[in-house]
């Protein structure tokens, strides 16, 4: 996906068997937070985007964590959302579907849909890597402010770190 195309809807149930649609959220800024209960790159910020979540929700922003690990089960993923007091839905994608169409690659991945349906950003949420421990640009933050006063984030695109997607192994194809 190139950021300013049209994001592809998706419908997605989450913990609790709510479901949920992208367009559901027309109104709104979303956050998809590409996630998983076993990397520690996801832990590390999850406290963080769940006080964000709060403050974002007051001004139309809304955050949907994405669980498109084919590894992770249901019970664990309900454990690490209790354990981490996880104040966002965290929604199923057990087959990779939806991080396929966003061509999402790790957790922590981060993609915004404006309230035009656009992707704004995608990408990291701040510039820390495995050499720089701390960061010195939050992507996320700027791009939030960015949308909220009605520009288009800068930059647009930033490379995501964090875990592989543990993705459905393929099925080799017989040949008679």
């Amino acid at each position: 996906m190139k950021t300013g195309d049209i994001a592809p809807g998706f419908e997605l149930v989450d913990l609790d068997g709510i479901t949920h649609r992208l367009a559901d959220f027309a109104a709104d800024i979303v956050v998809l937070d590409f996630w998983s209960a076993e990397c520690p790159w996801s832990a590390y910020y999850d406290g963080w985007l769940s006080e964000r979540a709060k403050e974002w929700a007051r001004r139309g922003v809304r955050l949907l964590a994405v669980a498109s690990n084919t590894n992770e089960t249901a019970a664990t993923l309900r454990a690490a959302v209790a354990e981490r007091a996880i104040t966002f839905p965290v929604l199923l994608d057990p087959d990779s579907a939806v991080a396929d169409l966003f061509d999402a690659m790790t957790t922590p991945h981060i993609f915004i849909v404006d309230r035009a349906g656009r992707l704004a950003y995608q990408g990291a949420i701040d510039d820390r890597n495995f050499r720089q421990r701390e960061a010195r640009v939050n992507y996320l933050d700027q791009a939030i402010a960015a949308l909220l006063a009605g520009r288009q984030p800068d930059p647009v695109q930033t490379d995501p770190y964090g875990c592989t997607i543990v993705r459905p192994v393929a099925q080799e194809v017989s040949r008679a």
